[in-house]
């Protein structure tokens, strides 16, 4: 924030959204902000060959040995055109032909050629070969094996196939697995559309543990971690990042492990303690590209949620120029019923099963406690459709809020960078 103007700016798009606090009896959260590695390529060298818990990255793989490595898509910030290139100068005398690179949809729509040009570079899409993971193509899967939950897992073919694993991703507060990374890259990542269904089922993100920044009897998380030992996973790159997408620390080796280190770096820079609810909550969703769609734009409401009264009012700004997406069923669920009291009903009948009905249940538990403004791109009638308020104006919308409330200087919270930032009650 501008100290001298009293301006915020708001995590919105690739651009940013100037915020006008003059006025206001405003709190602004942010993480414990970390300056980036000052040698982001020494320090993944130092991570990769003194991992945590295994033998050295460059002794685990040896050449003719065929390759899968998992990395998340366009919707999370991962530098993966800055990792890959590390990652295969260090594995020397690897063949390009034996290497595949999957990109881990889980149920979002497949990479375009562009954004698969932005998120790996021209040089490693040129030469390596890469799949948009399908969960819904069955004939593009294999089965890994039975979940100790009682169903049957399928990864991607080449995944399957291939001798030797790696996952990529990195590591933030996650709103039902508690964290990111670790096994959510290859569960749900490159996994079938049933599998996935289950364990998002309703009573699992019910839940109360199934949520921000708990591992420890996540019964999310123990769900992910099952499934994705199913296979034998070689080696684990996670990072955790800042606020401007530097890398910030490096968590490599055996998944568990590497995993765990990371989830403790996040606890401690992501999570910020408030002492009571605001009434107001103005969020964001991090901006490009998390909040290229409104299925993303849950995690911020969600991270807001923890924070705000209930009845009171969240104020989401999150650009949402992918739309719901169109993909997938998470817009037909939001417009299809008129109330969210109806739409809880219809979601937690146990004969419901559809993919993305664990992001409607999220929102659903949002809207039902407390009313959200979204300002973005959608079209307000579809907004409004959605159970939610469409917002002209940010600043606007907080003035009318405090009018209602007859209280000029009641709190309100800021959370310019949206889920990035994860704040809890005392």
């Amino acid at each position: 924030m501008d100290e001298n103007t009293n301006v915020v700016r708001l995590d919105y798009g690739s651009e940013g959204l100037q915020l006008d606090l003059t006025g206001l009896n405003a709190t602004v959260l942010r993480p414990r902000y970390l300056e980036g590695l000052q040698d982001e390529h020494a320090a993944f060298l130092e991570s990769v060959r003194r991992p945590y818990q295994t033998a050295p990255l460059r002794e685990l793989i040896a050449p003719g040995e065929t390759l899968a490595i998992a990395i998340p898509d366009i919707t999370r910030a991962l530098p993966s055109d800055r990792l890959l290139p590390w990652l295969f100068a260090e594995l020397r005398g690897l063949d390009a032909d034996d290497v595949t690179i999957i990109v881990g949809t889980g149920t979002h729509r497949g990479n375009t050629h562009d954004e698969l040009l932005q998120m790996v570079g021209p040089e490693i899409l040129a030469k390596y070969h890469i799949v948009n993971h399908d969960a819904r193509d069955t004939t593009s899967l294999l089965p890994a094996g039975r979940s100790p939950y009682g169903y049957e897992v399928a990864y991607c073919a080449d995944y399957v196939r291939a001798d030797r694993r790696i996952l990529m991703g990195f590591i933030e507060p996650h709103f039902m697995a508690g964290f990111s990374g670790g096994y959510k890259a290859v569960f749900p990542g490159i996994a079938n559309l049933d599998s996935i269904q289950t364990y998002h089922g309703f009573t699992n993100i019910a839940h109360p543990k199934s949520t921000w920044g708990l591992i420890e009897e996540n019964p999310t998380q123990n769900h992910v971690r099952a499934a994705g030992k199913l296979l034998p996973v070689d080696f684990l790159v996670n990072v955790a990042l800042n606020t401007d997408r530097q890398i910030t620390g490096y968590f490599c080796g055996d998944v568990d492990a590497a995993h765990e280190a990371g989830c403790e770096f996040s606890r401690n820079t992501a999570m910020v303690r408030v002492e009571e609810p605001f009434p107001i909550v103005v969020t964001t969703n991090s901006g490009y590209p998390l909040d290229l769609n409104l299925y993303q734009t849950v995690k911020g409401m969600s991270a807001a949620h923890s924070i705000t009264a209930p009845g009171g009012l969240i104020i989401t700004a999150a650009r949402c120029n992918d739309g719901f997406p169109e993909h997938g069923a998470f817009k037909n669920q939001v417009l299809r019923w008129e109330s969210p009291d109806e739409a809880w009903r219809a979601i937690s009948s146990p004969d419901f099963s559809e993919p993305d009905q664990w992001q409607t249940q999220k929102l659903l538990q949002i809207v039902r406690t407390c009313r959200v403004g979204l300002f973005s791109e959608l079209d307000p009638a579809l907004v409004q459709r959605a159970h939610l308020t469409p917002v002209v104006d940010v600043r606007s919308a907080i003035d009318a809020e405090l009018a209602c409330l007859g209280n000029p200087a009641a709190p309100v919270a800021i959370v310019p960078e949206g889920p990035l930032t994860i704040p809890y009650v005392a």
